[in-house]
């Protein structure tokens, strides 16, 4: 795996940036983020050299700050930055990584409500997770943050390091204000209804989706599933091809990760047009960079194995009155893989039924952003905070 490069500014790109700012005073690049971040303040407060205050700022909303500012997808703040009617947008989340990578040298907390005499179980140590922990050490209550994995991050963990290296949610992690509230419980799978009888006087889980979806078509059992592919890309290190079935950001992933690995080629199979994958511009402009291959408006319609290696068969699709159906005949056989990635997305366990449970992020809504988690974690900390208090 190669090494990650250029994931923050050097200090005088900072100071570009910085600058660049027009100090818009109806903060659209704060109205446009799903946690109400404030980049026109805090980047006036590093303008001014104040960076302690600039850090606060960031981490008041988003406790996974520096993990968000590497990211984060353009559509929020970046697209409603005022500078990109004039040139381009200010790259807000690389300045706040930039920010809380260099001057985050303490944390820095508000003074926390009392201790209300409520415990709570947070159930995933993903961003969700994460997020909702700290809203609710910081509103009174003590809380158990329980983790199958045997480690933080949740699906951020799929993220290949030379995007998002593990540290950076250790360094988030570590900044969490009042952790004296929390206890993390790492390799410590928990059941929701379990925790209310244990005693526990509220649950929020966070559990992401933690099945992958089956493609559905013969000789699938040839395939990996993304999931295992990026939590142990080394098992599945390969100097062949390697095809990824999916358009989406963790396709993307697997993309970049087969690339990175050594692969001799990658090549994405879209289902729709490249217009529709949910990516970033600069994401494909990034596998474009990598030789990464597009096959869009195709599906698989099976796999065999033929002398040690996998053959794709394929179809094309096209849209008829806005629905996208199978194009006839068009069938054809791609030999010669040496891998095959399904990365078509995923799903949550059932949900349990009790007022006193609240569920957040991916569990809740489906594959979103990090930014997205957050708001997600702190809106079910807030929702439990008002069941619990009347």
């Amino acid at each position: 795996m190669k090494p990650a490069k250029n994931l923050y500014l050097n200090t005088p790109q900072l100071k570009a940036e910085l600058d660049r700012c027009l100090n818009c005073k109806n903060a659209p690049c704060m109205n446009a983020c799903p946690v109400n971040c404030n980049p026109q303040e805090f980047i006036n407060y590093a303008k001014q050299q104040n960076y302690a205050e600039s850090v606060k700022t960031i981490m008041r909303n988003n406790p996974l700050g520096q993990t968000c500012g590497l990211i984060c997808p353009d559509k929020f703040c970046m697209a409603a930055c005022t500078r990109s009617r004039i040139d381009f947008a200010i790259n807000i989340p690389k300045v706040q990584a930039t920010i809380l990578e260099k001057h985050r040298q303490e944390s820095y907390c508000d003074v926390p409500a009392v201790l209300n005499g409520k415990k709570i179980a947070v159930i995933g140590a993903g961003p969700a997770g994460i997020a909702a922990a700290s809203e609710l050490v910081k509103a009174g209550y003590k809380v158990d943050l329980f983790e199958a994995d045997n480690k933080i991050g949740g699906a951020l963990n799929m993220i290949p390091e030379t995007r998002l290296p593990h540290e950076v949610l250790e360094k988030d992690w570590n900044f969490i204000c009042h952790k004296d509230r929390a206890e993390l419980h790492l390799e410590t799978p928990k059941n929701p209804e379990a925790m209310l009888a244990e005693g526990y006087d509220g649950v929020i889980v966070s559990t992401g989706e933690p099945h992958c979806m089956e493609l559905g078509i013969s000789g699938e059992e040839h395939c990996v599933s993304f999931m295992d592919y990026l939590k142990h890309p080394e098992k599945y290190q390969t100097d062949g091809r390697v095809a990824v079935v999916g358009g989406g950001n963790v396709a993307a992933d697997c993309a970049f990760t087969a690339h990175d690995n050594g692969a001799s080629g990658v090549e994405l199979f879209v289902r729709r047009r490249l217009s529709d994958m949910k990516i970033t511009r600069s994401e494909i402009f990034d596998l474009m960079d990598r030789q990464v291959d597009f096959t869009t408006m195709t599906s698989p319609e099976k796999i065999e194995k033929k002398n040690g290696k996998l053959s794709l068969f394929t179809r094309k699709n096209h849209f008829v009155d806005g629905k996208l159906r199978p194009l006839e005949n068009t069938c054809i056989e791609r030999p010669g893989f040496s891998l095959i990635v399904k990365a078509i997305g995923s799903y949550a366990d059932a949900k349990t039924d009790s007022d006193n449970v609240i569920y957040a992020g991916d569990c809740k809504h489906g594959g979103s952003t990090v930014v997205e988690a957050i708001a997600s974690g702190r809106e079910a900390a807030a929702k439990l905070d008002k069941i619990l208090n009347g």
